[in-house]
């Protein structure tokens, strides 16, 4: 089980496990969003015209990934009710086939919901780096969690509405 609304203190500092991006990641990626931009798909094209003289990853394949590496951890594991959003995002890095990235992420602030009593919103300040220790991404992404002591507090609505 994961930490509870109650667990998470600001300031509280974790570092995900690793993932290297391939070039399957960015196919797959690109057949299933449908973005087949040449930056990302043509070598030649991206040795040609690219800023970067290779092909990139995708932004949002890397945002993905990224928030995927923060869920390993585990704390957010059966206690986590909705990923309410992404604030502050920033692209700040190309991730190249064969980049290898990690998080490092804190708890930049932890309130409870203004509209559940069951569960709170905690905003986690993120740096998704490379295996050189270069920023690609970075922002803030917004959870609501369950709260320990649901108590009376579950709706028969099933807790559906807004934070």
């Amino acid at each position: 089980m994961g930490l509870y609304f109650e667990d998470f203190t600001t300031g509280t500092a974790f570092t995900s496990p690793s993932r290297t991006v391939t070039e399957t990641d960015v196919v797959m990626f690109a057949a299933l969003s449908g973005d087949m931009n040449e930056i990302h798909t043509s070598e030649v094209w991206a040795h040609k015209h690219g800023a970067f003289g290779r092909r990139v990853a995708h932004g949002l394949l890397c945002l993905g990934i990224g928030h995927a590496l923060m869920l390993r951890l585990g704390i957010l594991e059966g206690t986590a009710v909705a990923l309410l959003g992404f604030s502050d995002w920033r692209f700040t890095a190309p991730v190249f086939f064969g980049d290898t990235l990690h998080v490092e992420f804190q708890v930049a602030e932890a309130r409870p919901s203004r509209s559940h009593p069951d569960r709170g919103v905690v905003t986690f300040a993120c740096a998704y780096t490379n295996q050189d220790g270069v920023v690609v991404q970075a922002g803030r992404q917004v959870v609501m969690v369950r709260r320990r002591d649901r108590g009376s507090a579950d709706t028969a609505a099933g807790g559906r509405g807004p934070a």
